[in-house]
């Protein structure tokens, strides 16, 4: 029950978010990364919520030994299963052309 309100909270603190922030090319492609890592390993995740007020969108012109990365996005994130599951923190480091280089969750 605690779940399901806090993903309806959630989805509804995304819904009224500004269209820019849903839009934006490197959330998409952060949150389209940690669906695809996260079903690898557990099958039973059907989507992630990320929680738009807490998201920080950091720019970059930076590189990793050879690699380069253009940003970071950090903020709460919520798993859709069919079980309960806690908020966790999302880390997702973006490359060239908005993709997503590396994607991991943290417990809170």
């Amino acid at each position: 029950m605690r779940q399901k309100m806090i993903l309806a909270a959630a989805a509804l603190a995304a819904s009224s978010f500004p269209a820019w922030a849903e839009d934006d090319p490197h959330v998409a492609a952060c949150r389209e990364a940690a669906v695809a890592a996260l079903r690898e390993k557990t099958p039973d995740v059907k989507d992630v919520i990320l929680d738009m007020d807490s998201l920080i969108i950091a720019k970059a012109d930076s590189k990793i030994e050879t690699i380069p990365v253009k940003g970071v996005i950090t903020g709460d994130a919520y798993l859709k299963t069919d079980k309960s599951d806690k908020p966790r923190h999302m880390v997702c480091i973006l490359g060239e052309k908005d993709k997503a280089l590396l994607t991991f969750f943290t417990e809170r």
